[in-house]
């Protein structure tokens, strides 16, 4: 007999596996996924020594990469280019040239994988020689002018096919004036992930290896937010949805669970969390020095980042993941 008489007993519900499926709150499958992608003009496929495990694709290999993704159920890519510095200039003019990488890719996969969603990254500091999101002018990001060019990068962008626009920048009304240029042009339909509270993180170092886009002189936390700020991300929030954001973001994810929470509790949009380089690579590492189960620790940090509210994840773990589950 047992020494304690216990009605309420919570283990019986973590007695098997089978019994703790059943009860599980918190799902996480592909579907979920999105898959951060990066290309080049190289044809080569080059791994990337600030983040082990991924490659900046060309074309071809890109193509292929995505393909293998929409086989492992992941339906979502989002591209980020690594643009030659010749064709860099202080007004990021590259950023909406038709014929330039991003809408050769955008096409390139959707002739090849017509069902794949595909994500593009609206902001200048790929193709900004100051190495910026926006332009600069004496010193001081101009929001105001910027907008023109992200206009510009988010149409051309929509018409080689691109299925959501995610301006990452963090221009104050560029969800206003990227949704009005799409309309205006005959995108009604191409959504908009807003990355609405976007900080200014030490988590994007080797991120920004991967593209060489780091900023010249100066920081970028005159437009990015303070780490320290939860309600300002609220406000963010109440602002992208009423100029007409489809879905909005937090990035980073773990860090900022939660950021996740609050805007989860204040909108009912869509909303995605960036589990972005700083964060890959951390657990990558330690997994390396045998000190964490790789496995295991992905798939724990993607869940906790579902469970903070997210319904979609950005991750560089995504084929990893999927594989896995």
């Amino acid at each position: 007999m047992n020494e304690y008489e216990l009605p309420i007993r919570p283990r019986r519900n973590r007695r098997t596996a089978a019994i703790r499926a059943l009860v599980r709150e918190t799902r996480l499958s592909p579907a979920q996924l999105i898959y951060p992608l990066f290309v080049h003009e190289d044809a080569k496929d080059t791994p990337l020594d600030s983040l082990p495990g991924q490659t900046r694709w060309g074309l071809d290999g890109l193509v292929t990469e995505a393909a293998r993704a929409n086989r492992l159920g992941i339906h979502a890519v989002v591209l980020f280019p690594k643009v030659p510095d010749g064709k860099k200039n202080p007004t990021g003019n590259e950023a909406f040239n038709p014929d330039g990488l991003i809408p050769r890719a955008i096409k390139a996969i959707k002739q090849a994988v017509p069902g794949l969603t595909v994500i593009t990254d609206v902001a200048l500091d790929p193709y900004n020689s100051d190495g910026h999101d926006g332009i600069v002018r004496e010193g001081v990001i101009a929001n105001d002018l910027t907008l023109g060019v992200l206009c510009q990068q988010a149409v051309m962008q929509a018409r080689a096919g691109a299925d959501i626009i995610a301006p990452s920048d963090m221009m104050d009304g560029r969800v206003g004036a990227i949704r009005d240029a799409l309309d205006d042009d005959g995108h009604q339909d191409v959504a908009i992930l807003s990355y609405t509270a976007k900080y200014a993180s030490a988590f994007y170092g080797p991120f920004r290896g991967a593209l060489d886009s780091a900023p010249k002189a100066g920081d970028k936390q005159t437009y990015q937010m303070d780490p320290a700020n939860i309600r300002e991300a609220l406000r963010e929030a109440m602002l992208d949805e009423s100029e007409g954001a489809d879905m909005l973001m937090v990035k980073p994810a773990g860090p900022y669970l939660d950021v996740i929470a609050g805007l989860r509790a204040a909108t009912d949009l869509p909303l995605a969390a960036y589990q972005v380089s700083g964060e890959y690579l951390m657990i990558r590492a330690a997994a390396q020095s045998g000190w964490l189960d790789e496995r295991a620790a992905v798939l724990e940090s993607l869940t906790g980042i579902r469970r903070a509210g997210a319904d979609m994840i950005l991750t560089y773990f995504a084929a990893q993941a999927a594989e896995w589950l």
